[in-house]
């Protein structure tokens, strides 16, 4: 298994090279998703890769996928290289553990983000207007305060390098519709749930995620990656201390790191020292570890 980067598959097309996944077409109703070891943080892509990474955050997501399918179905058809189409068999030793084939899906225009507790840019919104998203809250929270209930805070998905933009549920039902919108506001708020108490009885606290959802033949679908360390802010539910920002097994390591940095966020970012590398890469793998009880070997 090696490190990747970037992956060059001449025998079908690439649809998009996101920040962490290159995207391919196999035909017209399937889709090659092969996920990176590229970093991305504040929407920029780091020059140094963080090794692995994409086999974890692959991994993270079918765990979750399957454990997910009594709720809502997703687009997966092939994880193993073997049951791919045979031109993409020369290609095991970059896809192998990091790849998925799946259905093609119609995404929604629009990021499903849940939050169990007020942190980031809800943190921030909370100071300035004593609310999140449209949701009025209580007076007085402090940082990292968990939710009474968790709240779903829809966002627009931006282009590469720029920035999402958190949206009132009432904009989101403008863009998708009444009945979609609370269809995916109840299978976000479900989703979350079972998986943050899942989570928290091996040690961690999701404190909130993003999901994305499409349609594949007119029936609404999980897709792209579902509970990862880069999708969501993963607390240890040990050192947990409302008040303050929490240590995390998420990339907000690599967040904190580089806002100590003379650097405006925006490209190119700065260069990555080997230990913010290996620590970011191990705190991916411990929280792999902690949900499913397995170690990867790389």
């Amino acid at each position: 298994m090696k490190v990747v980067t970037q992956t060059t598959i001449t025998d079908y097309p690439l649809l998009s090279r996101g920040k962490v996944r290159d995207i391919y077409e196999i035909d017209d109703s399937s889709l090659l998703i092969v996920t990176t070891d590229r970093m991305s943080a504040f929407d920029v892509i780091m020059a140094e890769p963080i090794p692995y990474k994409g086999v974890i955050l692959n991994q993270i997501t079918l765990f979750w996928m399957k454990k997910f399918e009594h709720i809502i179905a997703n687009h997966l058809i092939a994880s193993d290289v073997k049951d791919f189409p045979e031109p993409l068999h020369k290609y095991a030793d970059e896809l192998e553990g990091r790849s998925v084939l799946v259905k093609k899906a119609k995404p929604l225009p629009i990021e499903c983000i849940v939050r169990g507790h007020i942190s980031g840019s809800g943190w921030k919104d909370y100071q300035k207007t004593g609310s999140v998203c449209g949701y009025e809250l209580p007076e007085g929270m402090v940082e990292s305060e968990k939710f009474p209930t968790p709240l779903f805070t829809p966002s627009t998905k931006a282009e590469l390098g720029d920035h999402d933009e958190n949206i009132s549920v009432e904009r989101a039902t403008e863009m998708i519709g009444k009945e979609l919108a609370e269809k995916v506001a109840d299978v976000s708020l479900r989703i979350f749930s079972e998986g943050r108490d899942f989570a928290e009885d091996k040690g961690i606290i999701i404190a909130d995620t993003k999901f994305e959802f499409g349609m594949v033949d007119g029936e609404l679908t999980l897709i792209d990656e579902v509970l990862t360390p880069d999708s969501s802010r993963f607390w240890p539910k040990s050192s947990y201390t409302p008040g303050k920002g929490q240590p995390s097994f998420d990339k907000q390591y690599l967040r904190d790191w580089l806002s100590t940095q003379d650097w405006d966020k925006t490209p190119p970012a700065p260069a990555l020292p080997e230990e913010v590398v290996a620590e970011t890469g191990k705190k991916y793998a411990e929280a792999y570890t902690i949900l499913t009880g397995q170690t990867l070997l790389f």
